[in-house]
């Protein structure tokens, strides 16, 4: 039986409390969270909608009852589609976190494996993500590969 599950509703205050732990490892030192309050009414409504364009998938924590000991979340994306991806769906995976009190269990990869079988069902042509250094080799080992990255971002 695996110990990975769809996050639901009532996870998504610790699905925030895991993003924020990804947040921080990328962070000098750790960030404000005062935007979990406002955010948490959005994410429960999304982990309502399992038909929907996004999914989290969760291992409960086995010494912490009612955490969460790890969470890899994503979305689908269509753009037009083009030699290689003719559905035009792409695969987002945006956050993926462990709680520093449970790693080197697997639990980041059982989590990426069912969130990448999501991804096969939705018949998402790729999959991108941005790794940090010390993430790369779990996703090289799941077939990830660098790419150049000629993306720009503004922020409204």
């Amino acid at each position: 039986m695996s110990l990975v599950r769809r996050a639901t509703p009532e996870d998504a205050a610790e699905v925030l409390r895991l993003r924020q732990v990804m947040i921080d490892s990328m962070a000098p030192e750790p960030g404000e969270t005062g935007w979990h309050a406002e955010s948490l009414p959005t994410l429960r409504a999304r982990l309502s909608s399992p038909d929907d364009d996004f999914a989290a998938f969760v291992v409960d924590h086995p010494d912490s009852p009612g955490g969460l000991a790890a969470l890899a979340a994503g979305t689908l994306e269509y753009r037009i589609g083009r030699s290689g991806n003719p559905h035009g769906r792409i695969g987002y995976v945006f956050s993926v976190a462990t709680d520093p009190t449970a790693r080197r269990r697997g639990y980041a990869r059982a989590c990426m494996e069912d969130l990448l079988a999501w991804f096969r069902t939705k018949n998402a042509g790729y999959v991108m993500l941005t790794a940090t250094e010390s993430a790369e080799p779990l996703y090289a080992s799941l077939g990830f590969t660098r790419d150049p990255d000629p993306s720009m971002r503004l922020h409204l």
